[in-house]
């Protein structure tokens, strides 16, 4: 890198930023970009965002679960291996935020059938990721316990 980088302050998207100290991200052959502190704050802001939206321990487990079909409540809770009062709680804030439908059944005893909607498609390269480093970290454990 030049000793003196070209500065700029138009917003730049900021990703995997943690740091609001200025850091100098490298965008093309002959250009460089000093973040500012407002910029560092709009990314921690956007990570803090998601991670009230899907962070915790069930939401993701519940969305990678429901990814390969609906399923009634009590399949769901089974499958997660969480109890009916935490999934009921979980379920409703994901419904509230969009990413699961509800769906009462006309049966007796009534049932409940659970979905993701289209938008819950947006943390499909979340949770991929997420999964992909998961079996990688899993290994990577498994052989040093060796």
């Amino acid at each position: 890198m030049p000793a003196n980088p070209i500065s700029a302050t138009a917003y730049v998207p900021v990703y995997l930023l943690y740091s609001c100290h200025k850091i100098i991200h490298y965008e093309h052959p002959l250009k460089y970009v000093i973040r500012r502190a407002d910029t560092c704050k709009r990314a921690r802001l956007a990570i803090q965002d998601t991670l009230d939206i899907v962070g915790g321990k069930w939401k993701l487990v519940l969305i990678s679960i429901l990814r390969n079909q609906k399923m009634k409540f009590n399949e769901l809770s089974r499958e997660a291996n969480i109890s009916p009062r935490i999934l009921s709680k979980e379920l409703q804030e994901l419904e509230t935020n969009g990413f699961v439908t509800r769906k009462v059944c006309n049966t007796k005893p009534i049932t409940v059938e659970y979905e993701l909607t289209p938008y819950s498609d947006s943390l499909s390269e979340v949770v991929d990721a997420m999964h992909r480093w998961g079996v990688l970290h899993r290994k990577k454990i498994m052989q040093s316990s060796n």
